[in-house]
């Protein structure tokens, strides 16, 4: 089958000219390599219509959802975002109630907001070693279920950040009992469900919509991922209208090309891949079993490969200080860096360099770490933002259209949260707008700034005047002290309208 690579290839190398969009006209322009712009043009003939799709991008779309195990598949060129707003956008009518993982992308909030959802949330268990969220369990939703009869669908994500792996089939069966959708974010999964060793993907475990971030563990650009459906539940002719909303009317067939090259790659060769990976990858732990300070999450039915969770816990140092000495002293550049550990992610293009530098770099750390050094600290703000429920929380979709005020963080406890606080990445929120501050909250959260954690939803009193307009200005002129954290919260007159 020609790929829509080839197909674009073909198209740039032919005497056609272009009297149409991009405005490039396929050419090298300024620092744009003619290896992007020649392939880079829009609906033209023979390119068929994302959004009305009857020729080539059917056929490629089609592919995908055989390859995955779903009825039916579509591309997405604003990554799993789009994905994620669309299936909720579509399965739930305004007002309704959505059970939701406490511990979702920040997309899925944003997608509750738009619809004006009633929010429930699953909490996960904390595996306390390592400061993480377990994955959700076929239990846990059951019992939310059970206490919530108009619930009309279930969001969770499985694989996690940190490689978590969810039960999907038993949560499928739980929720189906109950005649509802279960929609499962499984950006971090694209590479599920192909060789043995590796778990399920979502499709294949029934679930009803899954989307995949194709870019995130598979050879293709930033933005590419997929939406799959099954069964009947979904709303198809809905799930179109929102995608045609919420991604452009312009997609990028360079992102398009990149998704079908993936998609090819795994059709075609998979089982070498797959079992290098599989063979580099256990290698490494089983070489990195010798660290007697720095731990690694170990492998497990549910944990996915590639994902390599470094807790410095033991020896007393932060996940910041293991991420920047890999990056400064190793040349490593880690995916990210949390209170007290750092993760970096491995994929089926890692060749053996990849392997081989960090397998030294972290044993080389390892043998100069202090023992049981204390972070305790660190691991109980962790713990207490993880855990954290505001049972009496304002609706989302209320609070964050309320009128805010900036005060000093340390004095923020009590108050109800305009703004969504999140580290990023992964933009999971640590506080959701509608949720009250603790003490312990604010605390935990100037902590993470002070290590040098990217905490969004934060503003330093210096940043202040480029947030407000004159008014507002006047209106919280108190907080400006510098170098103060300023958060928004909701005003006082909005507990009382």
């Amino acid at each position: 089958m020609e790929t829509l690579l080839e197909k674009l290839k073909e198209y740039n190398d032919s005497d056609i000219y272009p009297y149409h969009m991009p405005g490039h006209k396929r050419k090298r322009t300024g620092g744009l390599s003619a290896d992007i712009t020649g392939i880079d043009i829009t609906e033209i003939d023979g390119f068929d219509d994302l959004h009305a799709s009857e020729g080539i991008l059917l056929k490629l779309q089609e592919r995908a959802a055989r390859l995955y195990g779903a009825d039916e598949s579509f591309f997405l060129v604003n990554g799993s975002t789009g994905g994620i707003l669309s299936a909720i956008s579509a399965a739930l009518a305004e007002g309704e109630h959505i059970l939701m993982l406490r511990g979702s992308h920040r997309s899925a909030y944003h997608a509750a907001y738009l619809r004006k959802l009633k929010v429930s949330y699953l909490y996960s268990t904390i595996i306390e070693d390592f400061d993480i969220c377990d994955a959700v369990t076929a239990e846990q939703v059951e019992k939310a279920l059970s206490e919530h009869e108009d619930i009309r669908a279930v969001f969770i994500v499985s694989p996690t950040y940190e490689g978590r792996i969810a039960d999907v089939e038993k949560i499928a069966q739980v929720v189906h009992k109950k005649g509802i959708m279960l929609i499962v974010d499984e950006a971090h999964g694209a590479h599920l469900g192909f060789a043995e060793g590796f778990a399920k993907n979502s499709c294949q475990a029934g679930a009803d919509i899954v989307i995949h971030s194709v870019h995130k563990t598979l050879p293709a650009m930033t933005q590419s991922a997929l939406l799959h459906i099954n069964g009947d539940l979904a709303d198809r002719e809905k799930i179109r209208r929102f995608l045609r909303i919420y991604q452009s009317s312009s997609p990028s067939y360079v992102l398009m090309a990149g998704i079908d090259n993936a998609v090819d790659l795994l059709e075609n060769e998979k089982n070498s891949l797959f079992s290098s990976f599989y063979g580099r990858y256990f290698d490494m732990l089983n070489k990195l079993s010798k660290c007697r300070r720095l731990q690694f999450l170990p492998m497990s039915a549910g944990q996915d490969i590639g994902k390599l969770v470094i807790s410095g816990k033991k020896a007393g140092i932060s996940g910041r200080k293991i991420y920047d000495l890999l990056l400064n002293k190793y040349h490593l550049q880690l995916e990210m860096a949390s209170s007290s550990y750092c993760l970096a992610m491995f994929t089926i293009c890692d060749g053996e360099e990849a392997y081989v530098r960090m397998t030294n770099a972290l044993l080389e750390i390892d043998g100069y770490l202090a023992e049981d050094a204390d972070i305790g600290n660190i691991s109980a703000y962790a713990s207490e933002l993880l855990s954290y429920y505001d049972r009496e929380a304002l609706p989302l979709w209320r609070a964050w259209d309320m009128e805010c005020e900036l005060v000093p963080l340390g004095g923020a406890a009590g108050k109800y949260s305009g703004e969504f606080i999140n580290l990023y990445p992964p933009g999971i929120p640590l506080l959701v707008p509608g949720e009250r501050f603790t003490e312990k909250q604010c605390s935990a959260i100037e902590a993470f700034i002070s290590q040098g954690l990217n905490v969004q939803g934060v503003f330093h009193a210096e940043a202040r005047d480029a947030l407000w307009n004159e008014q507002d200005i006047q209106r919280n002129r108190g907080c400006r002290r510098p170098g103060e954290l300023l958060v928004k919260t909701l005003a006082e007159k909005n507990m009382y309208d």
